[in-house]
């Protein structure tokens, strides 16, 4: 996977597990992995899909498929961002094929960078002067992201999060089905997670 200027801590020590992982195939170094982040992603999926036993399912798929493309993950970025990318995919998915039209996780994506919302995700968390600071930098980095965005998915994210647009309205307004307005949602949440992070990497 090649060398990583570590950011944080728990970036170190998830990159150092997932060596121990890919190289020994070492069984305790993945069972920590799924511990460390295992109630995080369950709780994005509860929000997601709104179900116990298909948020379980989707938990362990999003872990399953993690583990089966290690080979494709880059120690550039957090593992727990490109964690969340599968599950957010996964969610998607689950959305087509069940046609169950759950609601979107709308709070978190303008509020938090998607590593901070798995860590924070199940806790209490009082801001500090130095996350104002950071709170500003993150929306003045999304709004860029957003710009970047391909046509369908930016108008989509402008008319919900900006013009504050019910998914109905929206549905209307782009003549297309609520469903759809859902999946391009969370599409759109995953590109903007990448573009982010990939900003936060670069200054």
């Amino acid at each position: 996977m090649g060398n990583i200027n570590y950011t944080t801590e728990k970036a170190k020590r998830d990159y150092l597990l997932l060596r121990k992982a890919i190289d020994y195939n070492d069984q305790k170094a993945y069972a920590e992995l799924v511990s460390l982040y295992q109630d995080s992603i369950y709780y994005l999926m509860m929000r997601i899909v709104k179900n116990s036993d298909d948020a379980e399912d989707l938990t362990q798929e999003t872990f399953g498929k993690a583990f089966r493309n290690l080979h494709a993950y880059s120690p550039q970025y957090a593992f727990s961002t490109w964690l969340y990318r599968i599950a957010v995919n996964n969610s998607i998915d689950y959305i087509r094929h069940k046609n169950n039209s759950p609601q979107c996780v709308d709070d978190d994506l303008f509020s938090l960078s998607s590593e901070q919302m798995i860590d924070r995700s199940s806790s209490n968390h009082t801001k500090t002067p130095e996350d104002e600071v950071i709170d500003k930098q993150r929306s003045s980095m999304l709004r860029t992201a957003v710009q970047r965005l391909p046509e369908k998915y930016r108008k989509v994210v402008e008319l919900r999060y900006y013009d504050e647009l019910s998914y109905e309205e929206i549905a209307k307004d782009l003549n297309i089905s609520l469903s759809n307005v859902k999946i391009q949602l969370l599409r759109a949440k995953a590109m903007l997670s990448d573009m982010v992070g990939k900003m936060r990497y670069a200054i």
